[in-house]
């Protein structure tokens, strides 16, 4: 049996549902007050573009890239992340996240060149 990466991310999703909503149960807050909309807006966003949209994309992008390789490209994720938010989010970055950065890019194309 195939199974596509939609519908895979889909039934994670709705497997782990139960133990979420047991864990959100014990961290409520006591008050719903202080939860402004930019929060709410924020956890709708990660809900539905991170942990369902963007992953059907990913598991898509694993099928036409394959494993190996798109799993090597994956370790610059970080990276990329760090440089959006210097860039919209003014966080300032360090030498030593540069310096481990470039040596993490040389490791990554020597892997995809000798491999």
């Amino acid at each position: 049996m195939r199974t596509s990466g939609w519908q895979v991310i889909s039934w994670a999703l709705l497997l782990s549902l139960p133990a979420m909503a047991a864990i959100s149960l014990f961290t409520l807050p006591p008050a719903w007050s202080p939860i402004t909309m930019p929060a709410w807006a924020g956890l709708g966003y990660v809900s539905v573009f991170s942990m369902l949209i963007g992953f059907i994309f990913w598991y898509r992008g694993l099928a036409l890239g394959g494993i190996a390789g798109v799993g090597q490209l994956q370790l610059l994720q970080p990276f990329f992340g760090f440089l959006l938010a210097a860039i919209f989010l003014g966080e300032p970055i360090a030498w030593t996240m540069i310096a481990s950065a470039v040596i993490i890019v040389l490791c990554v194309a020597g892997a995809k060149r000798f491999a």
